[in-house]
């Protein structure tokens, strides 16, 4: 190292960012001090490394802060993407579906709202040979990644299909309506490909979103509805309409059917199990 440079020490350690700068003067003062820190991140990153908890070290010598600068900008992009994860939710299902015995009459695929359907009333299921396969929070295209898994390999009579409040909530990225519905109808021809029926639903009313206030989503919500059902009538598929049912004055979830605007309560899920047996019972041999 010559007189000058920089050392910068990157470190991504649990989801951050930590940066560490030294200018070794060429005094032993300095000089000590500096290398004593060293040492102790050096001892500090082994042990971590061997806890398996850090995840990347980048260590740059640089003749200017302007190239470090530089050099901080590209290697952060890198740094701070979080490690491998299970995006789509495949290991959710994984074991449940391995312990999945006899035949399958319809499989519920969607996001929260489906997801706690079976905890507010699982005899609907139970009594019936459904399988709910909703996760919460998903948007269209996970359900899209998963969907073979979680559905076609369970070889249902029926798929339930139920998605589109993640995706105007804009859960994982924005996405337009035309990517939503594109994403839905991919579902669709996927269980027709594999000889299975399918139900498609309307996506449920919402005044607005507790985890995201500021979007208004009650127009975007009738105007994907709308793709729905157009398609589903020129496929001949059937269409369970719970947002015309379960609506109030301002194109939301009332009180009764929902506490918090978004997922149904035990009579709301009642209300929605009465339209959609009306559905399985003309598709369901």
């Amino acid at each position: 190292m010559c007189r000058g440079d920089f050392l910068f020490l990157f470190i991504y350690y649990n989801g951050k960012v930590f940066v560490f700068s030294f200018y070794p003067e060429f005094t032993a003062r300095s000089w000590v001090k500096n290398r004593m820190l060293l040492f102790n991140l050096y001892d500090y990153i082994v042990e971590a490394i061997e806890e398996r908890k850090l995840n990347i070290i980048m260590v740059f010598i640089m003749k200017s802060i302007m190239v470090a600068a530089l050099c901080l900008a590209g290697s952060l992009q890198l740094m701070a993407q979080e490690p491998l994860k299970d995006w789509a939710g495949l290991e959710r299902y994984q074991e449940d579906n391995k312990m999945v015995q006899g035949p399958v009459k319809a499989v519920f695929m969607g996001n929260s709202i489906t997801d706690g359907w079976p905890v507010a009333d699982p005899d609907f299921f139970t009594q019936n040979g459904y399988v709910g396969r909703g996760i919460s929070g998903q948007v269209s295209a996970q359900m899209l990644m998963r969907f073979r898994q979680d559905v076609i390999a369970l070889n249902p009579q029926v798929v339930v299909i139920l998605a589109g409040t993640n995706d105007i909530a804009r859960n994982d990225y924005a996405m337009t309506l035309e990517q939503t519905f594109d994403n839905v109808v991919s579902m669709v021809q996927l269980a027709q490909a594999n000889q299975i029926k399918v139900v498609l639903c309307s996506t449920l009313p919402a005044f607005q979103f507790g985890w995201r206030p500021e979007l208004k989503p009650a127009e975007d919500i009738k105007k994907l509805n709308a793709k729905f059902k157009e398609f589903a009538d020129a496929q001949g598929i059937p269409f369970v309409d719970y947002h015309s049912a379960m609506k109030d004055e301002r194109d939301g979830l009332p009180l009764k059917y929902s506490e918090d605007g978004v997922h149904p309560t035990v009579e709301g899920y009642k209300v929605m199990e009465g339209l959609v047996q009306k559905a399985l019972k003309k598709v369901i041999r």
